[in-house]
């Protein structure tokens, strides 16, 4: 489980980079600032599910949900060009952290219940 939690603390690090500099800039708006205070706690989320990976394995299923609803919502703005600059990359980043939480839930976290 060991890599499984350092990919946790890889995608808990992400949230607070991303979301960090837009809950203190001067010009972000409420809006932004909840936003970033949402994506900031599920990096808490995140950190807490990796010092015990197999055990809170189920809460990851919030960051799937999350994440692929920020990419669903997110996307059309990108392709449209009316995202912020680097939207996308950071949709490409949570894409692949919601590819990961899957692997890791379909498998070693599945196998790790069955065998509880």
């Amino acid at each position: 489980m060991r890599k499984w939690s350092l990919m946790l603390l890889a995608a808990a690090a992400y949230n607070l980079v991303v979301a960090i500099p837009s809950l203190f800039a001067a010009e972000a708006n409420a809006t932004q600032r909840i936003v970033a205070l949402l994506v900031g706690c599920f990096g808490l989320l995140y950190a807490l599910i990796a010092r015990d990976p197999a055990r809170l394995a189920l809460a990851l299923w919030a960051g799937v949900v999350g994440k692929i609803g920020v990419v669903a919502l997110m996307w059309p703005e990108v392709a449209a060009g009316r995202a912020v600059p680097g939207t996308g990359a950071i949709l490409g980043g949570d894409a692949l952290f919601t590819v990961l939480f899957l692997i890791f839930l379909l498998g070693p976290a599945r196998t790790a219940a069955r065998s509880n």
